[in-house]
C-alpha cells in the first residue's frame, strides 16, 4: 500500500506523474501555467489527507482522475472563458519518446473529448471502460469517441502524407 502523507513522497510524485498530468491539462487545451497549478494542488491534496492506495494503478487511475476533473473545472470556470492564455501558441502535447511529432499534432486538433480518450488509452495505457468512467461517460460512448478519433487522424495524416505500415 502506498501512502501519501510523507512530504518526502515529492520527489517520486514529480518523477512519476508531473508529466502524465501535464499531458491531460495538454488534451483539454490548458496552458502551462494552469497545468503547473493542477499538478501543484493535486500534490498538496495528497498530502493534506490521509490518503493510502492499495495498487500502484488505484494510485495512478485517481491522480489522472483528480486532473481530468481539475481541467474540466478550470474549463467551466468564468475566468477562463474570459481570456486567452499567453502561451496558446505552444499548445501542443508534447511529443512521448519515439512518437512522431505529427501525430501529436493531429491529435492536438481533435476535440477534446476524443482528445482525452485517445491519450489515457494509448498513452496511459487504461482500458477502454476504465478510461470510460475517468472520462465520466458510457463504455458505448467512449468507444463511440475513440473510433471517431481514429477515423479522423487517419484521413488527417493521409492528407499529410502517411500511409498506413500495415502493423
Amino acid at each position: 500500500m502506498t501512502e501519501w502523507s510523507q512530504p518526502d513522497q515529492a520527489e517520486r510524485f514529480v518523477r512519476e506523474y508531473a508529466d502524465p498530468i501535464l499531458r491531460v491539462c495538454a488534451a483539454y487545451s490548458l496552458g502551462r501555467s494552469d497545468a503547473q497549478d493542477i499538478c501543484q494542488d493535486i500534490f498538496l491534496t495528497l498530502l493534506e489527507e490521509t490518503r493510502t492506495f492499495d495498487t500502484p494503478d488505484h494510485e495512478r487511475a485517481f491522480i489522472l482522475r483528480c486532473a481530468i476533473n481539475a481541467c474540466k473545472d478550470i474549463l467551466k470556470s468564468s475566468r477562463f472563458r474570459r481570456t486567452a492564455p499567453l502561451e496558446e501558441a505552444e499548445r501542443v502535447a508534447a511529443p512521448a519518446p519515439g512518437e512522431e511529432h505529427a501525430v501529436w499534432q493531429a491529435v492536438a486538433e481533435l476535440p477534446a473529448k476524443e482528445r482525452i480518450l485517445v491519450y489515457l488509452f494509448y498513452c496511459e495505457g487504461y482500458g477502454l471502460e476504465e478510461a470510460a468512467r475517468m472520462c465520466g461517460c458510457s463504455y458505448a460512448a467512449a468507444r463511440q469517441r475513440l473510433s471517431r478519433a481514429r477515423k479522423k487522424l487517419k484521413e488527417q495524416l493521409e492528407q499529410e502524407g502517411y500511409h498506413e505500415t500495415g502493423v
